[in-house]
């Protein structure tokens, strides 16, 4: 059954939010949930860290075994593991059994991550596949701009325990939204081709590919700045500056405004000036910003307003770098989309744990600590941009 350009990106971007929201979801309720858990804050943070590290673990499995059995049963699999572990979170008794389910359910939601993308890479190339991956940014965006929200809302009238419950409802609508709108895009016949042996050749061919590497990496550095805000915005806004967790949420969400709405920008350009120049320009500016608001901070300054304006900024940028390259890491390996897609995932995912845990480190509601966690991913993502996308050709528009 064909699937429309519009219906790809509505459905993919919806099974594609189901993982983040299980990160930007319950992050107003980190101070109540450390303090009902009578934990640590860095033990709390430990739980955000454990779907981080899980999602970066198991994307290696998942794009082979969709490659072999095609991109709907291990999304079945997944969302079911999601469901149950979200069941067991709302009802967790302390800190360690918590960061145990939510390492389950980053087993489960990686499931929807890596394997949209495999579908993108199945469907189109080029810079219709950039627009694709910006559609679906755009449609998955609503659900880090809400989440924190609604999120905080839920805390308040419900307790943090009851966001774990509603993750598994969404998890349950996922798993009906796959049902009924998503056919199977890896067909019979290119299956054929994919098993253990051929994707454990496809790793060591992507391993040895300085491009493939690179180009994650600077979107693994890019979105690992925005994971390092993520660990630590709600102990900054509500710890430091006293704001409430609805209003923490609504700053969390100006920053998730201005990444997807960039991100639409992607189509246009790239066809402009090439999918590699725009990634330079945007990885330069994401790198300006994020120096000179460390600078700031580290010169005393202490005004909220500039952490704003100043991360709103940086992570816009972050809109045109993650897409475009995803779709240049993937452009060459159309036949192990769902293998190259795990390696690409880990990469991202494994630098997002690493930024997560030096934020987790370094003292509660520091300013300083976050926005140079942000800064030095932003610095790597600069120069390997830099090094690995010399040249301004754009890819074909299929």
């Amino acid at each position: 059954m064909p699937i429309s350009f519009v219906r790809a990106a509505i459905v993919l971007g919806l099974l594609s939010t189901v993982g983040p929201i299980a990160i930007d979801m319950y992050l107003p309720a980190l101070p109540a949930m450390t303090t009902d858990l009578a934990a640590t804050s860095a033990s709390t943070q430990l739980s955000l860290m454990a779907y981080f590290v899980a999602v970066a673990a198991f994307q290696p499995l998942y794009g082979p075994v969709s490659d072999m059995i095609g991109r709907r049963r291990p999304l079945f699999f997944g969302l079911l593991l999601y469901v149950a572990a979200g069941v067991g979170a709302a009802f967790a008794p302390s800190i360690d059994v918590l960061v145990a389910l939510r390492f389950v359910q980053g087993v489960g939601g990686c499931a929807c991550m890596v394997i949209p993308r495999a579908v993108v890479r199945d469907l189109y190339t080029g810079v219709t596949a950039a627009r694709l991956m910006a559609l679906i940014l755009l449609v998955f965006g609503v659900g880090p701009i809400l989440a924190p929200f609604f999120g905080s809302l839920i805390a308040e009238a419900l307790g943090w325990r009851a966001i774990f419950a509603v993750m598994s409802v969404i998890g349950v609508a996922a798993l009906i939204l796959l049902t009924v709108a998503l056919p199977e895009t890896r067909t019979a016949d290119k299956r054929l081709s994919s098993n253990v042996k051929t994707a454990m050749a496809g790793y060591a061919e992507l391993v040895r590919d300085p491009h493939f590497l690179g180009v994650s990496l600077v979107g693994g550095c890019a979105l690992s700045g925005f994971f390092a805000f993520i660990a630590g915005s709600s102990f900054v806004y509500i710890g430091h500056y006293g704001v409430s967790p609805t209003t923490s949420s609504m700053l969390f969400s100006v920053n998730a405004i201005g990444f997807f709405s960039v991100a639409q920008l992607n189509g246009r350009l790239g066809a402009a000036i090439g999918l590699r120049r725009m990634v330079r320009a945007a990885a330069s500016f994401f790198w300006l910003i994020s120096v000179a608001l460390l600078a700031y901070f580290m010169a005393g300054g202490d005004s909220i307003q500039v952490l704003v304006v100043g991360l709103f900024l940086a992570f816009a940028s972050l809109g045109l770098i993650i897409p475009a390259a995803t779709v240049l890491a993937l452009e060459n390996y159309g036949p192990t989309a769902g293998t190259a897609s795990s390696l690409l995932g880990t990469i991202q995912f494994g630098s997002g744990a690493v930024a997560v845990a030096l934020v987790s480190a370094g003292t509660q509601g520091s300013i300083v600590h976050m926005v140079g966690t942000i800064a030095v991913f932003a610095t790597i993502a600069m120069v390997t941009s830099m090094t690995v996308l010399r040249g301004g050709q754009s890819l074909p528009a299929e």
